[in-house]
């Protein structure tokens, strides 16, 4: 990595790096900023929305990871992101599955792979991406919170591996083997600004749109991946690069439709629907804030 400042992502699924900051890393590659995203498993138990690839299911014929392989690539061709590496290498970790529970979030299935991620030796997985933070050697990183988003079981580990990571990839002694030591400046938590969640809400409810998604009212309880606003830390705006997002969007067709929630608040609301990305710090100092106290590049202050 020869740019001088450098972004490393660590996401759970193929999909998860676009919804959550698709525009901050095709504004970052733009403006030669080093991005990096490190996938966890490859979805392997994800839901199928295309009918004539049913039959990569798990239970089916397989193969649903392999072909998420390709649309990941295909949206980091869409982004502009060239360093793409899986955890451990491709296959090294399998995706756990879930089912969700009664109060509205996900939590584990109950039967796992035994190689599923969720099963991972922690110092195991964390050395894998102790290695990729010492040769990327990043000021930024960036994760789920210890919920991962909503309770899937691959975001609570993703979460937990890069927390882990990022600590013994800092101590000077420990696993010489893996590079040289590296503390990460900054650490950041993807998430979902409240105040534009619901205003997105209140669009789409007014043009007539009761089904995407579903379940929530812009002035009732939202659910666990929504933040409050007063928790925010950095609001990224990549507008100009949402059409880059939705490309990347549009790749991952086993996962995401182009008449599903995510088009259709872009068609309503506009390209503020997801072209700011918001993110809560977990380490590090802030830099500049603007008029709403929020910082507007994750690289600030350093």
């Amino acid at each position: 990595m020869t740019a001088d400042q450098r972004l490393l992502l660590v996401h759970a699924h193929p999909d998860d790096e676009s919804i959550g900051q698709g525009a901050t890393m095709a504004k970052y590659v733009a403006e030669g900023r080093g991005v990096t995203l490190v996938t966890c498993t490859a979805g392997e138990m994800g839901e199928i929305l295309v009918p004539e690839l049913e039959h990569l299911a798990d239970d089916r014929d397989g193969g649903l990871g392999e072909h998420r392989r390709g649309e990941l690539a295909a949206a980091m061709k869409a982004l502009g992101v060239t360093d793409h590496r899986f955890l451990g290498g491709f296959g090294t970790y399998r995706d756990s599955g879930m089912k969700w529970h009664e109060d509205g979030h996900a939590v584990a299935a109950d039967e796992v792979h035994a190689n599923a991620f969720w099963h991972a030796d922690l110092t195991e997985a964390a050395d894998h991406l102790v290695a990729v933070i010492r040769e990327v050697r990043p000021q930024v990183l960036v994760t789920y919170d210890q919920f991962g988003g909503y309770g899937h079981p691959d975001h609570i580990q993703a979460h937990r591996v890069a927390t882990y990571a990022v600590a013994l990839a800092a101590v000077p002694s420990y696993r010489l083997d893996l590079g040289e030591h590296w503390d990460v400046p900054k650490v950041y938590w993807g998430a979902m600004s409240e105040s534009r969640m619901r205003e997105g809400l209140r669009v789409l409810r007014d043009s007539g749109d009761s089904t995407s998604f579903e379940g929530m009212d812009p002035d009732g309880p939202l659910p666990h991946f929504v933040t409050p606003d007063d928790q925010l830390a950095a609001g990224i705006d990549a507008t100009d690069f949402v059409d880059a997002k939705m490309a990347a969007l549009a790749a991952h067709a086993t996962q995401i439709t182009t008449d599903g929630p995510f088009f259709a608040l872009s068609n309503n609301v506009g390209a503020t629907a997801w072209g700011v990305e918001y993110y809560r710090i977990a380490k590090g100092e802030r830099g500049e804030l603007d008029e709403n106290g929020l910082e507007t590049d994750l690289f600030a202050g350093l």
